[in-house]
């Protein structure tokens, strides 16, 4: 019986930056330009989705700088999905997307 491996770096394909794995978490999106890729259907890791579209960062939630959430929405399907802001992910890109929505 395999496992499904979660944390991996990968190349984005939104901007082409190399993205790490992930120190302390699971890597789910580009910690440049802040885009993921809809893999997950139900639950987070759960590599269940056949979409595979590409998903945008459109808005930056919650009040503790330690604990933004970015929501992500896909550009195939237009499903929305919640990820955690990485320690590692770009200020500039995160504040942009804030002061952009306010």
């Amino acid at each position: 019986m395999g496992f499904i491996v979660i944390n991996e770096g990968f190349i984005c394909e939104a901007c082409g930056a190399v993205v790490p794995s992930a120190k302390a978490t699971c890597r789910n999106h580009c910690t440049t330009c802040l885009a993921s890729k809809h893999v997950d259907e139900k639950i987070p890791g759960d590599r269940a989705s056949v979409c595979h579209g590409l998903m945008n960062a459109i808005a930056v939630e919650g009040s503790d700088p330690d604990k933004l959430d970015l929501i992500h929405q896909c550009t195939t399907c237009k499903k929305i999905q919640r990820n955690k802001v990485a320690i590692d992910d770009n200020r500039d890109a995160i504040f942009a997307l804030m002061s952009f929505r306010a």
